[in-house]
């Protein structure tokens, strides 16, 4: 029995496909690097996504621990014997520290996200307009 030769890969079978329906005008090598181009677009894009996840995440943990560490000393100064105006004075100070590191955490989060989006839609601007100059060059040579 005669063993048949599979093709390499679904591109290499794609072209072959091609080739086989003897069809005229069409360039399956540039069908094949049209989508080629897409798929590694794609890849850059799903990196680019995760790289600004991984950043969220190290955002979110470097908060998470300012957040520990102020709690921390804040308790610690509790314990500490004084009159009741020096400690609603110590709150209040906890209080508007909270609240200005909130604001200031939640605008850093904000840039850390749209940075993230800002590179991701980049790249899938990029690859459409490159994809609209090869259709642009591919109608021009009929």
């Amino acid at each position: 029995m005669a063993k048949s030769q599979d093709p390499d890969s679904f591109i290499d079978m794609f072209k072959n496909f091609g080739k086989d329906l003897k069809m005229p005008n069409v360039d399956v090598e540039k069908i094949v690097e049209h989508h080629r181009k897409n798929l590694e677009t794609l890849e850059k894009t799903a990196k680019a996504a995760t790289a600004g996840a991984s950043s969220v995440l190290a955002k979110q943990r470097e908060i998470l621990q300012e957040t520990l560490r102020e709690v921390t000393d804040m308790a610690q100064n509790f314990r500490a014997p004084g009159n009741p105006q020096d400690l609603m004075a110590k709150q209040a100070d906890f209080a508007k520290r909270s609240f200005e590191t909130a604001i200031k955490n939640a605008s850093e989060m904000a840039e850390v996200v749209r940075q993230s989006s800002t590179e991701t839609i980049e790249i899938l601007r990029n690859r459409i307009k490159e994809a609209m100059e090869e259709m642009r060059d591919g109608m021009g040579k009929k």
